[in-house]
């Protein structure tokens, strides 16, 4: 029988976002597909760096090891040629990653495939690909780049992952209303509406997700991953994003409600091993002790629209 990808959580990862390939991107801008190619082919034998998501997805991996079953697949989704390849699964097999998968598809798009690889979550250095896939209804981030957070050997015990609220756990709704009409109508808005469960974002099928697998350790005790919603909102607007959870059925481990409080510091203390925002503004410094990623907005829904 085929292998179901319906049952463990699918990761959908760039072999930017992967490994650092900085320096390859900057030969494919300047030089061209060819010249990216032949380098690729001449250093086949030097083993990438790791990249932003690589601490994250080995963690995901080692969910494997835990005794419930196949728990999460990781699979590379790279608009690299099969032939620019090799490096990339040399340098899996030498970090010991139990990635056996791949969809390459020579600069053709990647969102047609996501779907057909059941995929939860799709992270990618590539601007165009991650605005694709989240107009297709797939859970995705661009990863902010390099090696800052990937060069410990540390185990992660616990997986930390951090996500905003509006338009990334939430629908853009409320944010189109404090973008086009301010903090006060928005205070508001949330505060008549605190009964009134908010609508999906593009983060939240992925956050059940993440709530199923824990609810699979709870008779243990154990605690392999943990969340938390690091937000702008503050009360009154608190409310409604806590009962919106409830009614998900999404608990969430952490909250906190920031009211304009940079979020960096508080991404540091928390640990998170990625935190995605629909902000640039917070999460470019927030990328400056964490690994983290922007959320586009599905396109028509711009809240500045």
């Amino acid at each position: 029988m085929p292998y179901d990808l319906t049952k463990p959580l699918v990761i959908g990862i760039s072999s930017r976002a992967l490994f650092d390939l900085e320096e390859e991107n900057g030969i494919f801008e300047r030089e061209g597909a060819r010249a990216f190619v032949d380098y690729q082919i001449s250093h086949e034998d030097e083993i990438l760096r790791k990249g932003s998501a690589f601490p994250l997805v080995k963690a995901f991996l080692e969910l494997n090891g835990a005794g419930k079953g196949r728990l999460a697949e990781v699979i590379v989704m790279s608009r690299n040629s099969p032939n620019s390849s090799l490096r990339i699964f040399k340098s899996i097999e030498e970090y010991g990653l139990d990635i056996t998968r791949a969809a390459l598809t020579s600069g053709a798009g990647i969102a047609p495939y996501l779907k057909a690889f059941k995929t939860d979550l799709f992270l990618s250095a590539n601007e165009e690909s991650v605005q694709a896939a989240i107009n297709s209804g797939i859970a995705a981030a661009r990863i902010l780049t390099g090696a800052a957070h990937a060069d410990s050997n540390r185990k992660v015990d616990q997986i930390r992952i951090a996500f905003d609220g509006d338009a990334v756990l939430f629908s853009a709704e409320s944010e189109r209303i404090y973008q086009q009409s301010g903090f006060e109508a928005f205070a508001e808005h949330e505060k008549a509406n605190a009964d009134n469960p908010m609508g999906r974002g593009p983060f939240a099928n992925f956050a059940s997700a993440l709530s199923h697998i824990q609810a699979l350790f709870a008779d243990s005790g154990e605690k392999p991953i943990r969340t938390a919603l690091v937000t702008s909102r503050n009360a009154p607007a608190h409310e409604r994003a806590i009962k919106t959870l409830r009614n998900w059925g999404v608990e969430i481990d952490e909250a906190f409600f920031l009211g304009g409080v940079s979020k960096t510091e508080i991404l540091s203390a928390f640990g998170a091993h990625i935190f995605f925002d629909d902000q640039l503004l917070h999460a470019e410094p927030a990328s400056t002790v964490v690994p983290s990623a922007t959320v586009p907005y599905r396109e028509g829904d711009d809240p500045m629209e």
